[in-house]
């Protein structure tokens, strides 16, 4: 597509989620307004219920409705939510838009930023996690009393098509690319992820594979986390790196996912909706800001995903403006204001 006169206005759908999120979406639109004032972006925020505290009012935490609304969206903004843990209880909204939008690949980059504790000082990977099947597909049986089984599912066709997405991925950053399995255990569950991901790896010629057991790749992450570029994994080792990898820069108040499609894109802070804090302004909003970065860059809009970027890193590295888990007292609107305000004026 080249450029055109009139910009699109992309539809946003925005739930706020629970505990904290009404706060920290709070802080991201305030910095999505400053990118509309600076840029041709225009984005139309659709705001839905959805969420823990919406179950007692609908008997679900995904009402119809706000799938009604999502459905005429191009990309939905998701706070943190809180899932209900009792078995027979409603799944996480995450994890229902995931497969009814066929989110299949979940992008989670961990990069050191400025004055965020770092384990080394120039991490920057994105690690591609499976998001449909594996033992994530939730299907377990009792044999017999105390006797568990959960099916694991791994298919030639998820697993192509996730290591075609980290790949390409791969190809518009340095050019790496480590694949995660545990073949030598799982040898026809993981067998299929790893030979599929090989399959791929023929098309790219250009990118340097790394094949990786999962367990060495979680002493990795610690030992040379800045070797890695691109990582590509199964469901369940997706999860667990992912977090590791949020750890080695700061945690999850830094973190931000983004579950993508091929028509759709759900994007998110990696953390949960912290409800001890409630009410109190004074998380951190990087994540969810980061979270619309990724949206942004997802819609397109390239130019306006630096500008965030590019004013988040500022104010963390001018220090004025930190929250307390960043060793300052600025609160969740302070953060959010001053990375609006670097947008607008980037001096």
């Amino acid at each position: 597509m080249g450029p055109t006169m009139t910009a699109k206005t992309h539809k946003i759908a925005v739930l706020p989620g629970d505990g904290i999120g009404p706060e920290v979406v709070e802080a991201t639109l305030t910095v999505l307004n400053a990118v509309q004032k600076v840029t041709d972006v225009k984005l139309d925020m659709l705001k839905g219920e959805a969420g823990f505290d919406v179950i007692s009012k609908y008997g679900t935490n995904l009402p119809p409705k706000t799938v009604e609304m999502i459905k005429k969206t191009d990309a939905c903004l998701k706070g943190p939510m809180t899932t209900p843990e009792e078995p027979g209880s409603p799944r996480s909204v995450a994890v229902t838009l995931r497969s009814m939008f066929d989110l299949y690949a979940n992008m989670r980059p961990a990069r050191t930023l400025p004055n965020v504790p770092s384990l080394k000082p120039n991490i920057d990977m994105v690690v591609v996690r499976e998001n449909t099947e594996d033992l994530y597909v939730g299907k377990e049986f009792e044999v017999a009393p105390g006797i568990g089984i959960a099916i694991k599912i791994n298919t030639t066709r998820a697993s192509e098509r996730i290591a075609k997405f980290a790949f390409d991925l791969a190809m518009k950053r340095r050019k790496k690319l480590a694949f995660v399995h545990k073949a030598n255990i799982l040898k026809l569950t993981d067998g299929i992820f790893k030979q599929a991901v090989l399959n791929i790896a023929n098309q790219y010629p250009g990118v340097e594979v790394e094949d990786i057991h999962v367990d060495a790749a979680t002493m990795q992450f610690i030992r040379r986390p800045e070797s890695f570029d691109v990582v590509v994994a199964t469901n369940l080792y997706g999860d667990i790196l992912t977090d590791e990898a949020a750890a080695l820069v700061g945690g999850l108040g830094v973190a931000a996912g983004g579950n993508i499609g091929d028509h759709y894109g759900m994007f998110e802070p990696a953390g949960g909706s912290a409800p001890k804090y409630t009410g109190q302004n004074k998380v951190n909003p990087v994540a969810m800001i980061e979270a619309s970065r990724m949206m942004l860059d997802f819609l397109g809009e390239r130019e306006a995903a630096a500008k965030v970027e590019k004013a988040t890193m500022k104010v963390l590295e001018v220090g004025k403006v930190l929250t307390f888990d960043l060793g300052g007292t600025a609160k969740t609107s302070d953060m959010g204001s001053a990375i609006a305000q670097k947008i607008l004026d980037p001096r």
